[in-house]
């Protein structure tokens, strides 16, 4: 569904779009967590401008691939669990990053988040829809309900670490040429390749030992052959000798 992307000079190095044109394969906000976090990395947490501008810039390149993107938000890892109600904070106070940072970073739309039961974050990326009062929906946050089916982008790195526990959403019904960037596929065959290539050189030691076996066998069971129909007649001369007893 991605590519992997990671930034060498930065402490949260790498990062993936998950896009997926078929709009059935979009999923909720748990569902594209725990994708996150069973490849490894989280829901993607911005702790500044900077870091926005890049994922802007990843978003802008998937865009411009002239392979039919669609309009298609993204999750990303910034939500309020419900136990933050019986506190008497405002609701946009009551957001937290998912990966456990304490970023103060926001970038909502304008007039957002509008709370109420919509309690799970995407970016915009309507790349076709009319502005708004605030502008193209493009790349700024907006709240919306943790089951509606979107894409979402995961973040790789140290400091990702500890995650907050899932818990239960409020309602569960309903500048990168400065970088050097590495892309790598990710997906099940390039992880099964990891786990596959290490064991080549023990496969070859023992397909040599196998053949060394088999053949030596095949060899003595030939030679087995070429003595044994003989062995009991080896005695007896096949021409016959005249008896010198037998002259007359």
């Amino acid at each position: 569904s991605g590519q992997k992307v990671c930034y060498g000079d930065l402490k949260h190095s790498c990062y993936k779009l998950a896009y997926f044109q078929d709009l059935s394969r979009r999923v909720g906000f748990q569902e594209a967590r725990q994708a996150c976090e069973i490849d490894g990395g989280a829901l993607l947490s911005l702790e500044s401008e900077t870091e926005q501008q890049l994922i802007e810039n990843m978003l802008q390149n998937l865009t411009k691939s002239g392979s039919g993107i669609s309009d298609g938000d993204f999750w990303i890892g910034l939500w309020r669990s419900s136990d933050g109600l019986a506190t008497s904070s405002p609701c946009p106070d009551l957001y937290q990053w998912a990966d456990g940072s304490i970023s103060p970073f926001r970038n909502w739309y304008t007039d957002e988040p509008s709370c109420g039961s919509e309690a799970c974050v995407v970016m915009y990326h309507q790349p076709t829809a009319n502005p708004g009062l605030g502008g193209p929906y493009l790349y700024q946050w907006n709240d919306d309900r943790c089951n509606m089916k979107h894409n979402f982008i995961c973040k790789y790195g140290l400091g990702i670490f500890p995650m907050v526990p899932a818990g239960n959403p409020y309602d569960t019904s309903k500048p990168e040429d400065q970088y050097h960037v590495i892309a790598t596929e990710t997906g099940i065959i390039p992880n099964l390749i990891y786990v596959v290539i290490p064991t080549i050189p023990l496969l070859l030691l023992i397909l040599v030992a196998f053949g060394t076996c088999c053949f030596q066998m095949l060899h003595k069971s030939k030679g087995r052959t070429k003595t044994s129909p003989n062995q009991s007649t080896l005695w007896i001369s096949k021409t016959p000798r005249k008896d010198s007893s037998m002259e007359v």
